[in-house]
């Protein structure tokens, strides 16, 4: 008996696609950059807010403790 094993890629597939880069319009280049940049700044927004705080926190005066900061009192 033997088994097929098929393998699926993740993300987008070019099997078929027939576009090629030099071909594609301006308006399409500028939508898909800025769709790049905003998945981006999504992340770097999601993951650098807290430390962003903390780090203002600190850098205030009086100057806290890092406990401080992180008590919700």
């Amino acid at each position: 008996m033997a088994s097929n094993v098929s393998l699926k890629s993740k993300g987008k597939s070019t099997k078929g696609s027939s576009k090629s880069s030099e071909g594609k319009s301006a308006t399409q280049a500028f939508k898909e950059w800025t769709t790049w940049a905003v998945k981006k700044a999504k992340v770097i927004t999601h993951y650098g807010f807290i430390p962003l705080v903390i780090i203002i926190g600190m850098n205030s005066e009086p100057k806290p403790q890092l406990s401080q900061l992180l008590s919700p009192v």
